[in-house]
């Protein structure tokens, strides 16, 4: 297989210039690729596959029909991101976390960006995810969303955009750390040539902001709190508690007594300090959200109030995610920080407002409409890929409930050669870094780069038959940094 054919059809591509060459980021790979004996590539992405096969790394598909778990799609052409994109990206993204983190802060307690109208009250008040039971709360240390997953896409002209921000329980770190441990096996030889920035050290980097939330405890009990093995990322969940060291909980593991938390162990009850929570807030508490709940812990809530347990991320971070509200976000980092962002929001049309709402009945078909408060790909119309069927029953919902629609314009994703039937074909992809908010702000570089691997689709989750590849983001200077520090005490936690 070679890249001499490889057509961009007129998109902007992560790797490739508009004549098919090369970008300069990704010249030492194509002379990789096209240096390898024919069927060399594809006996390589078999490998790879198998190796994914072999260590587990599934997810699952609520309502599949056969209920198994799946092995996620997985390409082993990297996309690359030069040393120059992603500094503005890492400073772009500090930005939006940080302003959002101050909107958590005040619409909890004294709410003056509502007052002054940056924001409009309603979108609080009528947003699923915002939680009175949080009101004049401050978590521990002022952190409302430890762990944030931002998703961005690339235009036709190279610009970067954010898409949409996930502040809840923001999933496929997992899979960032494992697809960079298999294309090292794949391609030892352009590792050794390219000065790639590592991503092993998010696991200890995760485990520091944890404990730094446990005030004057010097050695915290920290665990990870699961739904169990039926949830779509157990294997993530698993995975993160054994890289960190930790106990991985589900909520009848943990007792709450006298305002604290405790888990059950061998050797009796074990005070826990800080949970990494992977539940939903409505099932977080019984005594609290949801009464049904058997998923969480009888007074965590209680415990969380009183200080003596911290959670990340704190409930109610959800209303900062809201696609409602996101399209105020470039006017609260302005509010907050007295900046403008370094990077841009998808222009978005907000339904609940009136006028808004009949532009996006009129331009339906141009359009991608979203569900406030859907992820996954669900709860979606592709407008310019839909029939007229579909986006007159899509406008039928829009009339019944405003509030849970935003429209944006169809953006020609960016693209990144994938092997598609023994050829390098290009497929759409957006890209999630994840940021870590600790007693310092920390990002991944790079990130989860996802892929929508049927042709012509631009819906990259895996839920929906996406796949992802391994993210290379280049160092400024002539090689990586040092991250052995990192890997010793990785490897000191599993002995």
């Amino acid at each position: 297989m070679k890249f001499a054919h490889y057509d961009t059809e007129g998109f902007y591509d992560e790797l490739c210039l508009p004549d098919g060459s090369p970008r300069p980021v990704a010249e030492t790979l194509f002379s990789r690729i096209n240096g390898l004996p024919e069927g060399e590539m594809q006996r390589r992405q078999k490998a790879a596959e198998s190796a994914f096969f072999d260590n587990g790394i599934t997810f699952a598909v609520y309502g599949s029909k056969d209920g198994k778990d799946k092995i996620i799609p997985f390409d082993v052409i990297p996309r690359i991101i030069s040393a120059e994109d992603w500094k503005i990206l890492d400073k772009g993204l500090r930005q939006r976390t940080a302003a959002l983190n101050c909107f958590l802060n005040d619409i909890y307690g004294e709410k003056k960006i509502l007052r002054d109208g940056i924001v409009p009250e309603s979108l609080i008040r009528t947003c699923p995810a915002y939680r009175p039971q949080m009101e004049n709360f401050t978590p521990p240390k002022g952190i409302w969303a430890h762990i944030t997953g931002t998703d961005l896409v690339r235009d036709s002209d190279g610009t970067f955009y954010v898409l949409e921000d996930n502040m809840r329980c923001p999933s496929g770190v997992s899979y960032v750390l494992q697809n960079r441990q298999i294309l090292k096996r794949t391609f030892p030889q352009v590792f050794s040539r390219c000065p790639i920035r590592p991503v092993d050290e998010y696991c200890v980097r995760l485990r520091e902001s944890l404990e730094y939330l446990a005030e004057g405890i010097d050695s915290p009990k920290v665990v990870v709190l699961t739904p169990g093995v039926y949830n779509s990322a157990y294997y993530e969940h698993a995975y993160l508690a054994q890289q960190m060291g930790v106990d991985l909980v589900c909520g009848n593991d943990l007792i709450v007594k006298e305002k604290k938390v405790y888990a059950r162990t061998t050797d009796g009850l074990v005070q826990v300090h800080v949970i990494y929570r992977r539940i939903d807030d409505d099932f977080l508490d019984p005594n609290v959200f949801r009464p049904d709940s058997v998923l969480g812990v009888p007074g965590l809530i209680e415990a969380y109030k009183a200080g003596n347990v911290a959670l990340a991320n704190a409930p109610g971070c959800g209303v900062a995610d809201d696609k409602a509200i996101y399209t105020f976000v470039p006017d609260i980092i302005r509010y907050y920080l007295g900046e403008d962002p370094l990077i841009s929001n998808v222009p978005t049309f907000v339904c609940e407002d009136s006028k808004q709402m009949k532009h996006v009945l009129e331009n339906i078909d141009k359009m991608v409409v979203k569900a406030t408060n859907e992820s996954g790909g669900y709860g979606m119309l592709v407008g310019p890929k839909s029939t007229a069927e579909e986006c007159a029953a899509f406008k039928k919902k829009i009339l019944a409930n405003p509030r849970n629609y935003i429209a944006q314009p169809m953006i020609s994703l960016s693209r990144v050669p994938c092997i598609i039937d023994e050829k390098f074909e290009g497929r759409h992809v957006d890209l999630r870094p994840y940021i870590i908010q600790g007693k310092e702000t920390y990002i991944l570089p790079g990130g989860l780069t996802r892929v929508a691997l049927k042709k012509g689709s631009v819906v990259v989750n895996s839920s929906q038959g996406g796949g992802c590849k391994d993210t290379w983001v280049l160092a400024e200077n002539e090689r990586a940094p040092e991250h052995g520090q990192a890997r010793q005490w990785m490897e000191q936690q599993q002995q």
